[in-house]
């Protein structure tokens, strides 16, 4: 009797052991690991090994506590300020772009397949919302780094939307459901709507703030604290769903709350969320694999990857740019947001559904949908890093590795134990300073404990102690951190200089020979970036200036901009431009370039214009004026309008020889236009 579980445990275990050691393949060969669990699944179900499993409700079940255990870890690791950087237009993709995508793959499916427009839009919703899981270890784990505003909007967004993917889905079986001599009353769907997101947000907010002050508060042994913090969490779901709310965007909202105002036992509950969020995403593909069975795939599979592949390169970037267009994304950003639309386990989670309601079709919707997520996983899966690089969004490492290992303080204590192993050409070696407010405590050199004024300046190899405030680490890993060596496509990324940001924007645009509109005054270069970048400048972000680039390169602890790069040949020159994605600004521009160049062609026909000899004046058998006139095709061309605070570009003119100190290391070696071969720098040049 008791052969039975033991069975399941011994089953059980080695699917997972074997998943966590082909995590090694995957890494090595740069495969989508949540591709490769999935694929485990398959390999050992019904059409693989023979194991069968076919419960559609426990899968159901797992997957939802599986699902809400990783949207709790990605809310606590993410930041308030990464929050807020990229709240709207996250939003916007997790509401709009669903409901957008929704309906795109909805009339797709209904003339192609010929089913009903319920059907048909149960379909596109199953398949409407990116996987959390997905894109968090893609862009978390994966090594790739990419500028912080799209890196945000696509964490926040892939946090977001699944509640609106669960809600579309539910409402639409139970359409199915009620039958088509039922309506679909627009009002009880937008209640509902309220209901299910306003509930879930609130609840999430004050969740969240009950789970910080409870583990700031109670004074517990060290192990218990990822116990209370889990078992909350999951009261907080399930209560929050059998009110009739999102239970998912609660998890969510509660653990940003959490990770951002908790302070006791946080570095031991990161450890467990990691821990946690692994296991609920290798059990959750693997369960979701055994379900599948491929051998029924072959019925359906062109309609499948027909899905996929309209998913992909028409609905999803259509619903992406209508979304971003308010929001100043170039096109490039744009273009790599609609890409990383992975969909993953949870459209194979929402495919249950339709399977637990008795809909005639929902094995064929499982099977689609399970599609899909191959497809996208390959697809998508395997090809965003050299997307991201094509695009130029791939952001040079700020800071090299930092050996370190952090400490908490038992109690209420608002410092941690910070140990750093001092690496070759870590700024404390070459010379920086420790501030006076991180005093090591103590020196470790060659296995003997010294203090720190018997110590003397650090050496490799020297491991310090420093207490600190949290909020401080970041600040410190810079100095103990080892040198970042740039290659040459950082070099060209961050342009052929770098420029003190209190340079004023002035002296830069006369070395220049830009002319600015109006008299810009004191304005320094990180003020004048700061507002044309809508006030939220982010690490290689860039503005075309006149005939150069200005490329956003360091900043400061108060997100000010500290240096910017300068570039002579600005990279949308070396590389083409996208022909779509437009945002905005760029739609209004060019709207009113085609309208000027309009009217220039206007103007020029008039001037071409034959005249008529004047029959009255002159004598009769006078020879007819020839009038020769260019064609109109000769007018010059309206150049594009130069960006905002800039009336017109002029030749670069030659930069005078008022060179400042040397150039940091790292940065480009090109030189400036020179005259008679003497180099020089614009003002406020750091180093080339």
């Amino acid at each position: 009797m008791l052969d039975l579980p033991l069975l399941f445990i011994l089953v059980s275990s080695t699917l997972l052991v074997l998943a966590v050691l082909t995590s090694l393949i995957a890494f090595r060969i740069g495969a989508p690991l949540l591709l490769l669990f999935l694929g485990i699944g398959l390999l050992v179900g019904e059409d693989g090994v023979g194991l069968t499993f076919d419960n559609a409700p426990v899968a159901y079940f797992l997957g939802s506590v599986a699902l809400a255990v990783i949207l709790f870890d990605s809310g606590f690791n993410t930041r308030f300020e990464t929050a807020s950087r990229a709240a709207w237009p996250s939003l916007t993709l997790a509401t709009v772009g669903v409901l957008l995508t929704t309906a795109l793959v909805g009339v797709v499916v209904h003339y192609l397949a010929g089913l009903s427009w319920r059907a048909s839009l149960l379909l596109g919703a199953i398949v409407s919302s990116t996987d959390a899981a997905a894109v968090f270890f893609l862009l978390r784990v994966g090594g790739i780094s990419i500028r912080e505003r799209v890196r945000a909007t696509l964490e926040v967004e892939s946090g977001s939307n699944d509640p609106m993917a669960v809600f579309l889905t539910a409402t639409f079986v139970d359409m199915i459901i009620a039958g088509p001599e039922v309506g679909a009353p627009v009002l009880a769907f937008l209640q509902a709507f309220a209901l299910q997101i306003g509930l879930g947000a609130a609840a999430g907010v004050a969740g969240g703030w009950l789970i910080a002050t409870t583990i700031n508060r109670l004074r517990l042994e060290p192990g218990l604290y990822p116990v209370i913090v889990l078992g909350l969490a999951l009261l907080m779901f399930a209560l929050i769903s059998l009110m009739g709310g999102s239970g998912f965007l609660t998890v969510y909202i509660a653990g940003m709350m959490t990770g951002n105002l908790g302070r006791q036992g946080m570095p031991l509950l990161r450890k467990f969320q990691d821990g946690l969020t692994w296991l609920a995403q290798i059990g959750m593909f693997l369960i979701l694999g055994l379900l599948a069975t491929p051998s029924e795939f072959g019925k359906i599979w062109v309609q499948g990857i027909v899905v996929a592949l309209f998913l992909m390169f028409i609905a999803r970037p259509l619903a992406v740019w209508l979304c971003l267009l308010p929001y100043r994304f170039t096109r490039e950003e744009t273009a790599f947001i609609s890409w990383v639309g992975l969909r993953g386990a949870v459209s194979i989670m929402l495919a249950i559904l339709p399977m637990m309601a008795a809909i005639p079709a929902g094995q064929a919707f499982f099977n689609v949908a399970f599609i899909v997520v191959l497809t996208s996983m390959v697809l998508q899966g395997w090809t965003i890093r050299p997307v991201a690089r094509k695009l130029g969004l791939v952001v040079p490492p700020e800071i090299g590795p930092v050996e370190k290992v952090e400490l908490e303080l038992p109690g209420q204590a608002t410092h941690e134990l910070v140990a750093y192993h001092i690496v070759k050409d870590s700024p404390v070696v070459t010379g920086e300073r420790i501030p006076r407010w991180a005093r090591p405590s103590l020196v470790v050199r060659d296995g003997h404990s010294m203090k720190p004024h018997e110590a003397g300046a650090p050496r490799v190899d020297d491991f310090v102690y420093i207490f600190t405030p949290p909020r401080y680490i970041r600040l410190l890993d810079r100095l103990f951190a080892s040198a970042v060596a740039l290659d040459d496509s950082d070099q060209i990324y961050f342009g052929d200089f770098a420029l003190d940001g209190e340079a004023r924007i002035a002296d830069v645009a006369h070395e220049y020979g830009i002319a600015l509109r109006g008299d810009p005054g004191d304005t320094t270069l990180a003020e004048f970036l700061t507002e044309k970048l809508g006030g939220e400048p982010h690490r290689g972000d860039r503005m075309t200036f006149g005939l150069v680039e200005l490329i956003v390169r360091d900043i400061g602890d108060e997100d000010d901009i500290k240096t910017v790069g300068l570039s002579l040949t600005p990279a949308h020159t070396e590389r083409r431009r996208l022909p779509m994605f437009h945002n905005l600004d760029e739609i209004v521009s060019g709207t009113r370039e085609r309208f000027a160049r309009r009217r220039m062609w206007r103007i020029a026909a008039k001037e071409q214009k034959p005249t008529m000899p004047d029959q009255t004046d002159g004598p009769a058998d006078s020879s007819p004026t020839q009038t020769t006139a260019a064609s109109p095709v000769s007018a010059p061309p309206v150049s594009a309008p130069p960006a905002p605070g800039i009336s017109a570009a002029k030749p670069p003119a030659k930069p005078k020889a008022a060179a400042r100190k040397a150039a940091p290391s790292g940065s480009a070696k090109r030189k400036p236009p020179s005259s008679a071969g003497k180099s020089a720098k614009p003002p406020g040049v750091k180093g080339k």
